[in-house]
């Protein structure tokens, strides 16, 4: 079994800053469980450039406010506390950062190994 607490995950090397956001890494690749799970923080007034190339992800927003856009259709999806969108098509888009910071639960697969930050077209090597 694997316990462990956000708070102990906050104070070690699993808290990583990509800019205009913050990542947990709570359980990762070497836990050997075929996914990684963190919990994200992304700053208000933000915009940042994601393409999963190569990861699946589901992320679930806890608390605070922003937007998705799609960026093959421009579609754009509100974000608020209860929302979940799942990027199973390895969607390229735009993830705003509202009037307050958002809180996100986040599941990828294939895991991450821990230090990945997003490349200059949005990309998490894969590992």
């Amino acid at each position: 079994m694997i316990v462990r607490t956000l708070e102990d995950c906050e104070n070690s090397e699993r808290k990583v800053n990509g800019g205009n956001w913050e990542s947990v890494r709570m359980l990762l690749k070497d836990d050997n469980m075929g996914f990684s799970f963190h919990i994200t923080t992304i700053f208000a007034g933000t915009e940042t450039l994601i393409h999963y190339q190569n990861h699946l992800e589901s992320v679930y927003c806890m608390a605070g406010n922003g937007e998705i856009e799609t960026l093959a259709d421009g579609k754009v999806y509100k974000i608020e506390p209860g929302t979940l969108y799942i990027l199973d098509k390895h969607d390229k888009h735009l993830l705003r950062g509202g009037s307050e910071d958002m809180k996100m639960a986040c599941v990828f697969n294939p895991p991450l190994s821990g230090k990945e930050v997003h490349d200059e077209n949005g990309v998490y090597p894969i590992d």
